[in-house]
């Protein structure tokens, strides 16, 4: 029977500013089961004062540990019992939950989109509500939350050692796509025993493009349900939501993170239907979005969008847990 666990930040149980198949997991779970992870958000100084509140355990984290690389706060890893190299993890996203009454937005020197035209650092601390599901920002609009996770990701191959966690790569991380939400999938592909998942880097929401560095960052927890399938083959992270294949693209170049998403996609086009390329190419020129994911995180990301009503014949995807291909 599957089981739900849940998972607290602390000193304990969060690494920061990358990600290592050396870590050994905080949490060991079954295929099938459910993790709530309750994430944190934020270095001292992005830290406000009243009337806002910080998060007791957010302040232990600052008093005990510092971070490896420039990077994120994640809460894990988690492994999944019996997920070895080349296995897929299916990560189903069952709930995004706001923790705290404030988000903050930076921009930083030498970073970002237009460094040139905004090189002074600043910082805004922005207020949440979170019953009407609203950010107000200082100029007085009110924005729409659509919270997510920034970095959803496992381990790094292991020969890799550890990386930063803010260029997204080939096991996700930071791959800041405002699509997922509570209702879809990432799928991930397995590169250390065990998988070691992790997630942090909230988001009470976020353009496409995350243009300025930084998205409405704020503390959230988010409940998982892992699904582990053997031997699946799959080389990069890809998305499904209720109406679209999402195939995703990351590279220091805009231009070759597009060619790898629209690759990513014609090759799961084939997988799922059987069409020539050829055939995909076309389908994808017809029906499938290129949009920017974001462009400040290092390796730039492209995802591509095709509706799932334009494979009306399509095999049912992901592969049944435990499926050998």
């Amino acid at each position: 029977m599957a089981t739900h666990h849940e998972l607290h930040s602390s000193p304990d149980t969060v690494h920061w500013g990358f990600f290592d198949a050396a870590l050994p997991p905080v949490l060991t779970v079954a295929s099938g089961d459910r993790v709530t992870l309750h994430c944190v958000s934020g270095a001292p100084e992005d830290m406000p004062g009243p009337p806002f509140e910080v998060l007791p355990e957010l302040r232990a984290i600052h008093d005990r540990i510092k971070p490896r690389m420039r990077g994120h706060i994640l809460t894990g890893p988690v492994a999944v019992q019996g997920a070895m190299p080349g296995d897929m993890l299916e990560v189903r996203v069952i709930d995004v939950a706001l923790r705290q009454d404030w988000g903050y937005n930076v921009q930083r020197p030498l970073l970002g989109t237009l460094p040139e035209d905004f090189p002074q650092l600043r910082r805004m601390h922005i207020p949440i509500d979170r019953q009407r599901r609203i950010a107000t920002m200082p100029w007085g609009t009110e924005l729409p939350l659509a919270p997510f996770f920034g970095i959803m990701g496992v381990a790094p191959p292991a020969h890799y050692g550890a990386q930063s966690s803010i260029e997204p790569r080939e096991y996700g991380g930071n791959i800041d796509l405002k699509e997922m939400v509570p209702g879809t999938t990432l799928l991930l592909p397995v590169w250390a025993e065990g998988a070691l998942f992790s997630a942090g880097d909230g988001h009470g929401m976020q353009g496409d493009g995350e243009v300025c560095l930084t998205a409405l960052e704020t503390s959230l927890s988010g409940t998982f349900e892992f699904v582990l399938h053997k031997h699946a083959g799959l080389r990069f992270p890809r998305a499904l939501t209720p109406t679209h294949y999402i195939a995703m693209g990351l590279d220091a170049d805009l231009d070759d993170a597009a060619r790898q998403a629209l690759r990513e996609m014609i090759r799961w086009i084939g997988e799922l239907t059987g069409l020539p390329a050829p055939d995909a190419y076309t389908l994808c020129s017809l029906a499938c979005d290129l949009r920017v994911t974001q462009l400040v995180d290092g390796n730039k990301g492209i995802h591509a969008m095709l509706p799932r009503a334009a494979l009306p014949g399509a095999r049912p995807y992901p592969p049944e847990p435990g499926l050998q291909t």
